[in-house]
This record gives structure tokens, C-alpha cells and sequence, in this order.
């Protein structure tokens, strides 16, 4: 493939992050990488989508976006809609960076399902289809010779799925265990401070942490979904969600923190999956990590895996599991996975 054609959908920071990177990457990819791109649609409803199947000029969208928030002034302004754009045919690989619904999936799944049956790659930082419909996908991935991808789901660009594939390849990975939400370690690390669990929770609101409903995050089911992903890529045995033995912190008090600290440990938002007999243990819970575990020592909105596997034992992976650029950077990566599987 000597010039890939991308199709964005969803253009919001995610979509923005890759958009910018891809701006100031571009000779360094094609240097590095010999990956060269052309953006031919952007699939954004709400800020306005854009179509030229010659390619965007990525640059100017991004100023334009900047200036009047909106790419509805845009001169590759289009009305066509989201499925069209995909079905068409305009694109070799397409960025799902859609907004995430846990109980649906939807509109992602019935965006990559689309594309995939069209034979086009998908790479994607959505968690709802990987967690409503991951095995159909994956299967119809394979079925139409190409690829979906989606390392951003886990721990945004800290790469997790892609240290597995690839620079683990060989390994038998037998479990994982982490801090896979950074909103509930940013919580509990105010807490250690001695800030009560409301003002902690708060503070994180403020910040842009946590939503204004953090039931996602705060009773475990963000990281309940990332043991899900975990599951059926690192061990092979797909579940739903609800398999998942799932509690968040709501109900960890000041106390339970000082006492952990007097027994040499912290408290953390533990999400787990490991085999015990032959049967699968997919958990999240807080759990009381000694000091001298490198997860003791995750602190604020930091995401951290451990990988159990038989050749080299633990191997832990710190970064962030949040933000703009950090996410795009997972996209991107995908990316440059399709690019070397298929070119």
C-alpha cells in the first residue's frame, strides 16, 4: 500500500489528537516508516463531517475546528452521512473514536461491523463494541482478511495489546492484574492525603476526571469492560461484562486507607484476570497492594498493568490511561500495525 486512505469517525479529542499528530508526523512516518496517508472523509455529525476523496488538508480542518468550533464552514463541508461515507468505498482503513455506550454498543458496532464486511480496517479507541461484540467482530475481522484493532481501549496510548502481540509474542501470558481506571486512583490517592471520598470525587469532576455521573468509573464498570478486553485477547476466553466479579470504591473509607498503610500496603482499584484450576477469575475490586508491588507506587490518574506470563515472569507497564494526544497516540500505533501487516 503506497498511500493509505483513512477514513475518521468521530471527531471529538480523540479524533482531534490523531488529526494533530498526524499534522506534525507526517515526513517522520514516512521516513521511519515508509507510511504514507490521505484523510478522505471526516464523519462528524454533530461538528460537521467533511469528504474529498483527493484528501483533506488535515491542517486547515484542525484551524478551522479551532477558530468557530464547528467544520460545518469548512470548503469539504459534505451532507452525506456516517454510513455512507464508510460504505463508499472512500477509504482503506478506517478511526472509530465515537462516544462509548456500555449497554449498547452502539453506534460504534454498527460502524465497524460495516466496515469490516466492506473489507476495510478498522483501528478504534471505542469500548462498547470490544465489550458488546467483540468476538463477531475479531470473527469478521478474519473472515474479510483485515485487521481490528483497538489498543486504546485498556489503558489509552500505554500500549497493552501491542506490548502483548507483539513484544511479548512467544509468551503464554497467564494473567493480569492493574490499575486500569485513573479516575478512581486519582480519588484514592486524595484520600491517602486525607481528603475525604466526596471532596476526592469532586476534585476529580473538576478536573475533567470523573463525569458528572461517575458511576462508571467509581463502581468499576470502565475497568469491569477492560478486564472483559483482557480476557478474550490475553487469555483467549471471551465473556460478557457481567461475568465480571465487579466493586468499586464507594465503599472505602479514610480508615480502610490507614489501616492498609499501617500493614504496609495501599489500597488500589485492582482489575484482575487469572486462571485458578483451569477456571477463569475475571475481578475488579480494591485490594490492598504491598509497598513493594510497583502498582503500590501508581499514584493520581497514572494506569499501570502487570502481565503474568511464563518466560519473564511479571512485566509492568506504567503510562497514562487518558488524554487527547495520549489517545490518539493509540490510534496512530494501530495504524502503523495495519500498515506493516498489510503492506
Amino acid at each position: 500500500m503506497n498511500m493509505w486512505k483513512i477514513g475518521c469517525v468521530g471527531f471529538g479529542n480523540v479524533g482531534q489528537g490523531l488529526a494533530r499528530i498526524l499534522v506534525d508526523k507526517r515526513e517522520a512516518l514516512k521516513e521511519r516508516y515508509g507510511f504514507e496517508y490521505s484523510v478522505t472523509f471526516i464523519a462528524a455529525p454533530v461538528k460537521g463531517s467533511l469528504f474529498n476523496p483527493n484528501g483533506i488538508d488535515l491542517a486547515s480542518a484542525l484551524a478551522v475546528l479551532d477558530k468557530t468550533g464547528s467544520l460545518k464552514g469548512h470548503p469539504d463541508a459534505t451532507e452525506k452521512d456516517t454510513l455512507s461515507l464508510i460504505s463508499g468505498n472512500y477509504a482503506d482503513i478506517i478511526t472509530e473514536a465515537t462516544y462509548t455506550d456500555l449497554k449498547t454498543g452502539e453506534p460504534g458496532v454498527t460502524h465497524i461491523r460495516t466496515a469490516l464486511d466492506r473489507g476495510i480496517h478498522v483501528v478504534s479507541t471505542n469500548k462498547g463494541p470490544v465489550s458488546i461484540a467483540l468476538p463477531e467482530l475479531m470473527e469478521l475481522a478474519e473472515k474479510n482478511g483485515v485487521s481490528y484493532f483497538f489498543e486504546g481501549v485498556v489503558m489509552s496510548g500505554t500500549p497493552t495489546m501491542n506490548l502483548a502481540r507483539e513484544a511479548l509474542a512467544g509468551c503464554d501470558i497467564t494473567g493480569a492484574m492493574g490499575i486500569v481506571n485513573g479516575t478512581t486512583n486519582y480519588i484514592l490517592t486524595r484520600m491517602e492525603e486525607g481528603m475525604p471520598y466526596g471532596e476526592a470525587l469532586k476534585k476529580a469532576q473538576e478536573l475533567g476526571y470523573a463525569e458528572a455521573d461517575p458511576t462508571g468509573d467509581v463502581e468499576g464498570w470502565d475497568a469491569a469492560v477492560k478486564v472483559q478486553v483482557l480476557a478474550k485477547v490475553l487469555m483467549g476466553e471471551p465473556i460478557r461484562v457481567e461475568d465480571v466479579d465487579r466493586t468499586g470504591i464507594t465503599g472505602i473509607t479514610s480508615g480502610d486507607i490507614e489501616a492498609a498503610a499501617k500493614r504496609g500496603a495501599r489500597i488500589k482499584l485492582i482489575a484482575e484476570v487469572r486462571r485458578e484450576n483451569g477456571i477463569l477469575v475475571a475481578k475488579v475490586a480494591p485490594k490492598e497492594i504491598p509497598l513493594t508491588h510497583p502498582l503500590a507506587g501508581i499514584m493520581n490518574a497514572t494506569n499501570a498493568i502487570t502481565l503474568v506470563t511464563d518466560h519473564l515472569g511479571e512485566v509492568t507497564i506504567v503510562g497514562p490511561g487518558a488524554g487527547r494526544v495520549e489517545t490518539g497516540q493509540a490510534l496512530l500505533a494501530d495504524l502503523l500495525s495495519v500498515h506493516r501487516s498489510h503492506s
